[in-house]
């Protein structure tokens, strides 16, 4: 039996967890905060991080466009213990992973922007 695009979405970022070990958690949320797919601990309420998630990646458009900066492409944010990491997929739907706080930021994006590109296939 075929899999489902939310589980072929899980699936990938269950991938993107294993390739970069700093990544703790990650989630595919719709702009209007549904969650789609996820990879988030038990723990973790996973609506909140969803509508949270999609706050952030409305803010974070608009202000690129007030600013003309061009298109939205990620915001982050930095805590004493780790990052929360939010990328676009496409215009449905935005890429959130939470980060250890010695994580090589660049190489998780390179990894984000990789699961991104094959995330959008599935939407």
């Amino acid at each position: 039996m075929a899999k489902s695009r939310s589980e072929q979405m899980a699936d990938r970022l269950r991938e993107l967890q294993a390739s970069s070990p700093d990544i703790e958690a990650s989630a595919i949320v719709s702009i209007d905060g549904l969650s789609i797919a996820s990879a988030m601990p038990q723990n973790v309420e996973e609506d909140r991080v969803s509508a949270m998630s999609a706050a952030m990646l409305s803010l974070g458009d608009r202000i690129v466009q007030e600013l003309s900066l061009g298109a939205f492409d990620q915001v982050y944010i930095r805590g004493k213990k780790g990052y929360v990491l939010l990328m676009a997929v496409g215009v449905e739907a935005v890429l959130t992973a939470l980060a250890r706080d010695q994580a090589k930021l660049g190489l998780i994006f390179l990894d984000m922007r990789r699961a991104s590109e094959d995330i959008v296939k599935l939407i």
